[in-house]
């Protein structure tokens, strides 16, 4: 997209380039005129500063390493900073030493996070994530022990447990959540109206397991419900997992039309910023149908269940640029999950019951 007339080429997101006239960039940043350098830093996860001034910011501690302006490309290079890459940009400025003004200082680094965040999601609601999180391995040895926690196999290097579990040491630990439905043994700990209810006030249960859904039908419930669910996400964040997977992402296609889509983003994008606070990455599990969401979403990888079985797998490759662990529980579909994407996403067959070895039924595969 060309720069409009009298802005910067290249000035970070086009969303933002309005805020990038010539007359405003050279203002030295404070409390009163910051609106002016609303689109004039950029913080990468790396504690890179960009900038489009060829100047050093006077009063900001921040000195060049490089000078030069951005160019067309920045903002994708920034999303792939983002992502955990340290991109080398023109214009790249470090802060090398304490500021000669702390409050200008933390205005500059304050709206070059906001300016990230709006660059990072262009649909306008996921997170960013810190650069403390860390992704699962692509292709990895993977096993799913949500039914109970027993010692990894050789050669696991990512582990899905329960999060009444504790993780296992030396691997990649992702830590189960039911975060839209309540189990049997929880459902008369929530508040009632918290529960979804039909038109006669019946409790909308998922009958094949028998857990009742969530309201998650308005902006209030969604910040109530999820202050439940992310006390679980702090438990699993203090027991030291890497990552959180929040269950029944697709529990409004069994809501009876009380529940939508946007409904079931809107509330997984609020437990994905408080995963991502508390420095873990957050899975979408299942309902590929939501994968072109991730972003809006605020999510990091997927965790898939049959999507060989179902010729989904392609779907969340895509998504997630192969960050991609499922469980088939099916011999046939672990050889089409195998066949299509054996070589490049983490699979496993599990028995459906998802038991301990030594347990009757016990299954686990990996050819």
């Amino acid at each position: 997209m060309p720069p409009r007339p009298g802005s910067i080429r290249g000035c970070l997101c086009p969303a933002v380039r309005r805020s990038c006239s010539p007359d405003r960039r050279a203002r030295r940043p404070g409390p009163s005129n910051r609106a002016s350098h609303t689109a004039s830093l950029l913080l990468l996860p790396s504690g890179r500063v960009i900038t489009s001034e060829p100047t050093t910011w006077l009063g900001t501690g921040l000195t060049p390493s490089a000078r030069g302006r951005f160019d067309p490309d920045t903002c994708r290079a920034a999303r792939r900073g983002q992502e955990g890459a340290d991109v080398p940009l023109r214009g790249v400025f470090r802060a090398t030493g304490p500021a000669r003004t702390t409050g200008a200082l933390s205005l500059a680094l304050g709206v070059a996070v906001s300016v990230l965040a709006g660059c990072a999601a262009p649909d306008g609601t996921g997170s960013a994530k810190p650069a403390a999180v860390r992704l699962p391995p692509r292709h990895a040895g993977f096993d799913y022990q949500i039914g109970g926690a027993y010692t990894p196999p050789a050669g696991v290097r990512i582990v899905s447990r329960d999060r009444s579990d504790t993780p296992a040491p030396g691997l990649y630990n992702i830590c189960y959540v039911n975060a839209f439905q309540a189990q049997p043994d929880e459902r008369g700990s929530w508040p009632r109206d918290l529960l979804l209810r039909d038109a006669h006030g019946g409790v909308v249960v998922d009958r094949d397991w028998n857990e009742a859904l969530l309201d998650i039908g308005t902006a209030a419930k969604r910040e109530r419900v999820a202050q439940r669910v992310n006390r679980w996400i702090d438990g699993c964040a203090r027991k030291g997992f890497d990552a959180v997977e929040p269950d029944n992402y697709d529990s409004y296609t069994r809501s009876r039309g009380l529940l939508d889509a946007g409904d079931a983003t809107a509330f997984m994008a609020l437990l994905s910023r408080h995963a991502h606070a508390r420095h873990l990455a957050i899975a979408q599990k299942n309902t590929a149908e939501l994968a072109g969401q991730r972003r809006r979403a605020g999510l990091d990888f997927a965790v898939t269940e049959e999507c060989g079985q179902y010729d989904e797998c392609g779907v969340y490759a895509k998504a997630f640029a192969d960050r991609v662990v499922d469980i088939e529980y099916t011999a046939s579909g672990l050889r089409k999950a195998l066949a299509g994407w054996g070589n490049r996403l983490s699979i496993v067959r599990r028995d459906r019951d998802v038991t301990t070895p030594g347990s009757e039924g016990y299954v686990r595969a990996v050819r």
